[in-house]
């Protein structure tokens, strides 16, 4: 089992969606998100069909970031626990229905052509986390 959040389980997650269909889907897909957790700050790179690479950085506003995806760790948890019991988000838990109820819960930015970044890649996004169905993860 992988704790969440860490290097190792990002790691994880992205040897489960490269070179799969399923991520492939939705076309291809360029950014540098961060995912923040509390204070930790974890850097996912997208390039075409792959994530290539994963670290953890300690600046959320980074300019290599295109964006923030922050939340408290109880709030990533109960997310990863509903995409583990249902085998993807369930519509109260998918990246866009966060943003929209609670906007103040990720720091997309103020620069609206990296706001579009998220909104642009958003389905792609949600396979990534939703591919941690498959994942048995402890939570620190």
């Amino acid at each position: 089992m992988l704790e969440f959040p860490s290097v190792d389980w990002f790691e994880d997650l992205k040897g489960r969606v490269n070179g799969t269909e399923r991520f492939k889907h939705f076309g291809t897909i360029d950014c540098a998100m961060g995912v923040q957790v509390d204070e930790r700050v974890f850097k996912i790179v997208f390039e075409a069909f792959e994530v290539t690479d994963v670290s953890e950085t300690g600046d959320a506003d980074s300019d290599e970031l295109d964006f923030t995806l922050a939340m408290s760790a109880p709030e990533w948890r109960e997310m990863l626990e509903n995409i583990k019991s249902h085998g993807q988000a369930d519509l109260d838990h998918t990246l866009n229905s966060i943003v929209l109820e609670k906007p103040e819960a990720f720091a997309i930015g103020e620069d609206y052509t990296r706001r579009d970044l998220f909104y642009r890649f958003n389905q792609t996004l949600q396979d990534f986390f939703d591919a941690s169905a498959e994942m048995e993860t402890t939570f620190a």
